[in-house]
C-alpha cells in the first residue's frame, strides 16, 4: 500500500519534518516519484520508522547508531553482527563506562583470593566477555558468594541459575533463528521488538512474577501456621 506524506505522518506518529530527516540521513529509502510533486511511500516506511522510534525510545540508540545498524538491514540477523549489536550490548549488562581489567589487575584491584576467582570460572558462576577481561559486575558477583561462604551457606541456588540460564539461551538463539527466516522489508520492525520484548520485557516480567507468588505464598502458609 502506497501512502501521501500526510498519511505516513497519521500512520507514524512522526511530524513530517523529522521523516524528511529521517531520508536526508539515509535513514529510510526515498520516497517514490509520481511526478514532479507527488510522492509516495511504502509499508517499508512505516516499519523503519517504527523501528526507528522504538530504538531511540527504548534502548538509547542514536541516529548514527541506528543508521549504521540500518545499512545492513537487508543481510540475515544471524549473520549481521551490526544489526545485533545494540542487543549484546545491553544483554552484557556493562555499561559503557566501565574500567575493565585484566584477570591479574582484576585480583589485585579488588583483593580476590584467586583460588575461589578460578573455582567461580570453572562453575560458570562468573561469565566475563572474554577470560581476561573483567570489570566490577564480576566483582559483585564474588562479593555475594563471600557472603554466602561466610554465612555457611553453599550457592546451590546460584549453580542452578547457570544451568536454567544456559537453557534458556539455548532457547532465546532458537527464536532468533526463527525470526530470521520470517524477515520482510515489510515486518522488519515487528521482529526486532519481539526480540527485545522478549528479552527486556517479557523475561523479567515473568521470573520477578512467578518468584513474588512463591514468595507469597511461602508468606501466607507462614501466617497461617502462627495462627493455628
Amino acid at each position: 500500500m502506497d501512502y501521501k506524506i500526510s498519511e505516513l505522518v497519521e500512520l507514524t506518529h512522526v511530524p513530517k519534518s523529522t521523516i524528511l530527516y529521517y531520508i536526508k540521513e539515509g535513514l529510510l529509502p526515498e520516497a517514490q516519484k509520481l511526478k514532479s510533486n507527488v510522492h509516495r511511500y511504502s509499508e517499508e516506511h512505516v516499519e523503519l520508522i517504527k523501528y526507528i522510534k522504538y530504538m531511540q525510545q527504548e534502548m538509547g540508540s542514536s541516529i548514527e547508531q541506528i543508521k549504521g545498524i540500518l545499512q545492513n538491514k537487508n543481510q540475515s540477523m544471524a549473520s549481521s553482527f551490526s544489526m545485533l549489536a545494540p542487543l549484546m550490548e545491553t544483554l552484557s549488562g556493562i555499561p559503557s563506562t566501565a574500567k575493565h581489567y585484566t584477570k591479574e589487575e582484576f585480583i589485585d584491584y579488588f583483593d580476590v583470593e584467586p583460588a575461589l576467582l578460578e573455582q567461580l570460572l570453572n562453575d560458570n558462576i562468573l561469565v566475563p566477555t572474554n577470560k581476561d577481561d573483567f570489570t566490577d559486575k564480576e566483582a559483585s558477583i564474588i562479593r555475594l558468594i563471600e557472603d554466602y561462604i561466610e554465612i555457611g551457606l553453599d550457592y546451590t541456588l546460584l549453580k542452578t541459575y547457570v544451568d536454567q540460564a544456559k537453557v534458556m539461551a539455548d532457547l532465546e538463539c532458537q527464536l532468533q533463528k526463527q525470526l530470521c527466516k520470517r524477515r520482510t522489508d515489510e515486518n522488519f520492525s515487528t521482529l526486532w521488538k519481539i526480540m527485545f520484548e522478549t528479552l527486556f520485557n517479557a523475561k523479567s516480567y515473568l521470573f520477578s512474577r512467578y518468584t513474588h507468588k512463591g514468595l507469597v505464598e511461602v508468606l501466607q502458609e507462614e501466617i497461617r501456621g502462627k495462627k493455628e
